[in-house]
């Protein structure tokens, strides 16, 4: 493992334990078994670990999101993918998950550049758009559809947390249809309508 990467697990380990104030670089650099002046080589300040570290998270969890969807696939069919993966993903890797949460309730967020923020939201706000042009789901702000399905799938996520991993995915499967009942449009076709058909807006 390189140390770059080292110091970036470590973190994450440090970080989602003991909080951000209460993990000093030099806690970071003792456990990950480099020499501070080596962290400070690749991270410049504690500010940019704790950007770096969310970016990297994020760019793990949108590329294999993007993975996932097939232009054939029904606007429904796409966003069940990007759910389930998502919420699974999240199962496996909690502290990732945690971390992501952590730095959006966290002043850390402000100091993330909105190009940044904007590079990380893209892929979602994209298909919002294409599933609100083919007429699937509510002509609502791009920002709040994004916001409204983000905290419904944490709060769903939380709730599996507390359930027998054999009724997880029951859980799991009843929040999709919570979810989708809300964002769905009353005039939406059943089966729902190919990505590929989809019209731009």
């Amino acid at each position: 493992m390189d140390k770059e990467k080292k110091i970036l697990d470590t973190a994450l380990k440090l970080f989602v334990e003991f909080g951000f104030h209460g993990t000093p670089t030099s806690k970071i650099a003792k456990d990950a078994g480099v020499a501070n002046g080596t962290l400070f080589h690749y991270f410049a300040t504690k500010e940019t670990l704790i950007k770096e570290l969310y970016v990297t998270i994020k760019n793990e969890l949108n590329q294999i999101l993007a993975s996932q969807t097939n232009p054939t696939d029904s606007i429904k069919e796409a966003f069940r993918k990007l759910y389930f993966t998502t919420i699974n993903w999240a199962l496996i890797n909690q502290d990732k998950f945690y971390y992501i949460q952590q730095v959006h309730f966290s002043p850390h967020l402000a100091q993330i550049p909105a190009e940044v923020l904007h590079e990380q939201s893209k892929m979602h706000i994209a298909f919002i758009e294409k599933a609100k042009a083919s007429g699937e789901i509510k002509i609502m702000p791009n920002e709040l559809l994004y916001t409204l399905v983000n905290s419904q799938i944490m709060g769903i996520y939380q709730y599996a947390l507390t359930q027998p991993t054999d009724q997880q995915q029951d859980s799991i499967e009843q929040g999709f249809e919570m979810i989708w009942d809300l964002i769905c449009s009353p005039q939406s076709i059943a089966g729902g309508v190919p990505l590929q058909e989809s019209k731009s807006i």
